[in-house]
């Protein structure tokens, strides 16, 4: 089926189309505002239950010379302790590389790394237990930073390069400026943290109810770390309180805390991770720097580019080298760059694995590239959308620095738009007249252009399964292979099998994403859980509704594709019955009401060692408009206004789309303003709970803030009802903040080139107003 499966068959049965492309209350949201919706530490405990607690590391890099857990073992409620030594198969949860321990073994290699595994009959009992370990450990040096590790030459893999076109050109345009951008990293914080209850089932089976966004992940990995087969192993989400990117991977390593007790004792196993300890043991987005070299005419327009980025990696691979180069590929944003250099150095450290986290490796990308262009803009002393416009993409100026075309671009009609309805001259203007008059306060405005890949660059990702089966009394079940965050995935593929087979929402039951009914699925990441999912659930109930039709024709003497579905009913030639009848008829005639639906992405291909292909099926594009204002005493800012203009294509729900938007704007706010990871000289995080580290709240929206989906919005390329990804491409919006605060931190202090860093804390605008002496 994957060869066809992204078009219709060409006979195909009519069918109303209303419940796409209408705003639909989230399926869930019922359940959210009354408390009712089920998370796993929702779900009843057994008798029996034992909670769990990791012994942790106190250093970030150290060998064990010694282990006496004697006291552990002794503790009040404990029932077991298990070391590397008890794990029966592959010590191992890493994703790709193999080299993410479940308990250290010989050597420690970040600080609170898991060393020994608790169980107790309480939460509290296994915590206090887990710190009577008396480890004895030698202290090796830590390589903590990112300059750390560049002079240590210590690497995850090779840096890379991609490169396109004449260098010399650097050296030969009017103008050559360098710069540097330090860019922070990001913790996930979603709502609901990192939690897994094994339960153990017959023949060596274990059942895991797990918040993650990789069900398929967990399950081969807790096969192997047992001993066991993937088919002994089950694996089910019915929703997360929030992921974005951090339960992708890292999920695993309580999964297969879980599984483990589980496995050796017999009994249920539960691992809830409290805020400080997730936050100190799981990774994050991964921080960058950024330098350029840039070489451009009068006008702005680049002539040639080197571009340096190096991220910090962690303790260990996870998903750094696709993380790093998606920051590759999105270096250009919506801009041609003909001369074209970029390099990229993925460094390991003594710190958590950082992993993946809405954007992957996107958002630092595009920032880098907006530093560029607000620094040719000062330099020149232009407008900085006139410089970011004179760089976009057009019809002669349309290949990618990895050799891909460029055929949907629309960023330039997206901005063009934009400006003219958020009044971006006027504004502009009234803002030069403000600070000209203000001493103390200064105001910046930024429009920046998002254009974000969709698909997951390791090609092999990009397929999906969904089961769909139709009851005798016409209501519908419905899995699929996505997992729910709370971004409306279960909702938007619900709306797309209720739209096959012409019903109301409410005939679909959605359930658990598992992997026993939809078996070896990627994760719901890089955008695409309705690309994917919702293809697959298309042609699982398009297969039913065939077969239905088929029946329907024959006791009609109609074609089958004559046949409609619409309003709950079927109606073939003069006769019309309820589709809960024809249900009926199928299971009396003996023809199946259960299909599965497979789909994989078409056209995509990419040659990693030459870092050339088509690693997209198409790209979305949005922009934004941000107005600031900051204190020149204080380093204070506040967001005033914010005006967003977005493409998702066809959207399939409205209302869901714009819930999206509005809050990855919101979470790139936060990324780039005031969320801060802050280490100790020993590798100790220092902002691991809400009393240290500040995400976002109603408070920091802008006053006045304007999101529009862009009505022109269309998917060239055959996605399922012409819709476009929505999860991560709005993240990036946020970046106008960044650039409207480098304008107000410019107007500030008269220098083309302000070296303010992300996240613009109120000591780094302060220190940058004031001079890098502060």
């Amino acid at each position: 089926m994957a060869e066809h499966a992204h078009t219709p068959p060409p006979h195909t049965p009519k069918v109303h189309t209303s419940k796409v492309h209408t705003s639909l209350a989230h399926d869930s949201a019922p359940l959210h505002v009354s408390g009712t919706a089920l998370y796993a530490d929702d779900v009843a405990e057994p008798a029996g239950m034992l909670h769990l607690a990791f012994g942790r590391a106190p250093h970030a890099h150290a060998k064990i010379v010694s282990l006496d857990l004697s006291a552990v073992r002794a503790a009040p409620g404990v029932v077991a302790v298990f070391t590397a030594a008890d794990i029966p198969g592959d010590n191992n949860v890493a994703p790709v590389a193999r080299d993410d321990r479940l308990l250290a073994a010989d050597e420690v290699v970040f600080m609170g790394q898991p060393v020994f595994l608790v169980a107790a009959t309480s939460a509290k009992a296994a915590r206090v237990a887990a710190k009577l370990g008396r480890i004895d450990y030698e202290a090796l040096p830590a390589l903590l930073t990112i300059a750390e590790a560049k002079a240590a030459h210590s690497l995850i893999e090779a840096s890379q390069v991609m490169r396109r076109g004449d260098m010399a050109e650097l050296a030969a345009a009017p103008h050559r400026i360098q710069g540097a951008l330090e860019i922070g990293g990001q913790d996930h914080f979603y709502l609901e943290g990192q939690i897994s209850v094994a339960t153990p089932m017959e023949q060596g089976g274990v059942h895991l109810l797990c918040s993650t966004q990789h069900p398929s992940e967990v399950q081969h990995l807790v096969a192997h770390l047992l001993g066991v087969t993937s088919a002994d192993v089950t694996v089910e989400v019915r929703r997360m309180g929030g992921g974005f990117g951090g339960k992708e991977t890292q999920a695993s390593l309580f999964a297969a805390a879980a599984a483990l007790v589980a496995a050796k004792t017999g009994r249920p196993a539960k691992y809830r991770a409290d805020r400080d300890e997730d936050m100190k043991i799981t990774g994050k987005r991964h921080d960058f720097t950024a330098n350029y070299d840039v070489a451009f005419d009068n006008e702005g327009r680049i002539r040639a580019l080197r571009l340096e980025l190096a991220s910090r990696c962690g303790c260990s691979t996870d998903l750094s080298p696709a993380i790093n180069d998606r920051a590759m590929f999105h270096a250009d944003n919506c801009y041609f760059l003909e001369n074209v250099e970029i390099v990229s150095h993925r460094y390991r450290t003594h710190t958590v694995s950082n992993t993946a986290f809405r954007g992957f490796g996107g958002p630092q990308g595009m920032l880098a590239i907006e530093r560029v262009m607000d620094a040719i803009a000062l330099h020149l002393g232009r407008d900085p959308l006139s410089v970011r416009q004179t760089n976009f993409y057009g019809p002669e100026r349309n290949l990618t620095p990895y050799q891909m075309a460029v055929t949907d671009f629309v960023a330039d009609r997206l901005v063009e738009e934009l400006k003219t309805a958020a009044d971006y001259d006027v504004r502009k203007a009234e803002i030069d007249a403000f600070n000209a008059s203000h001493p103390y306060l200064r105001r910046g405005i930024a429009c920046t252009p998002v254009k974000f890949g969709i698909s997951f660059t390791t090609s092999h990702l990009n397929q999906a399964g969904a089961l769909v089966h139709a009851y005798v009394d016409g209501s519908i079940a419905l899995n699929h292979g996505g997992t729910e965050m709370g971004q409306g995935l279960n909702t938007k593929v619900a709306q797309i099998v209720a739209d096959v087979f012409g019903l109301g929402l409410e005939r679909i039951r959605i359930t658990s994403t598992r992997t026993d009914k939809v078996p070896n699925t990627s994760a719901t990441a890089a955008s695409s859980g309705t690309d994917l999912n919702g293809w697959a659930a298309w042609n699982a109930a398009t297969t039913i509704r065939e077969r239905l039709a088929e029946l329907m024709a024959a006791r009609n003497d109609v074609a089958a594709d004559s046949v409609v579905f619409e309003g709950g009913v079927v109606r073939a030639g003069d006769e019309v019955l309820g589709f809960a009848e024809v249900c009926r008829l199928a299971h009396l005639n003996r023809i199946s009401l259960s299909a599965t639906g497979f789909y994989a992405t078409p056209k995509i291909h990419y040659d990693r060692k030459t870092h050339t292909g088509r690693p997209f099926l198409y790209f979305a594009y949005g922009a934004a408009v941000s107005e600031v204002l900051i204190d020149t005493f204080t380093g204070e800012h506040k967001v005033l206004r914010a005006d967003i203009l977005h493409d998702v294509g066809r959207s399939i729900n409205p209302a869901l789309d714009l819930g999206q938007i509005e809050g990855a704007y919101l979470q790139g706010q936060g990324w780039l303003t005031f969320e801060e990871l802050v280490y100790d000289a020993k590798g100790r995080l220092l902002t691991h709970a809400p009393s240290t580290y500040k995400i976002p709240c109603a408070s920091d929206r802008p006053a006045v803030m304007n999101i529009h989906l862009w009505r022109a919005g269309d998917n060239r390329e055959p996605t399922i009802h012409r819709s476009k990804a929505v999860g991560e491409p709005p993240f990036m919006l946020a970046n106008s903040v960044f650039s409207a605060l480098t304008c107000a931190v410019a107007a500030a202090t008269g220098d083309p080139r302000p070296t303010l860093d992300a996240p613009a804390t109120p000591e780094r605008i302060l220190r940058a107003v004031k001079g890098s002496s502060l």
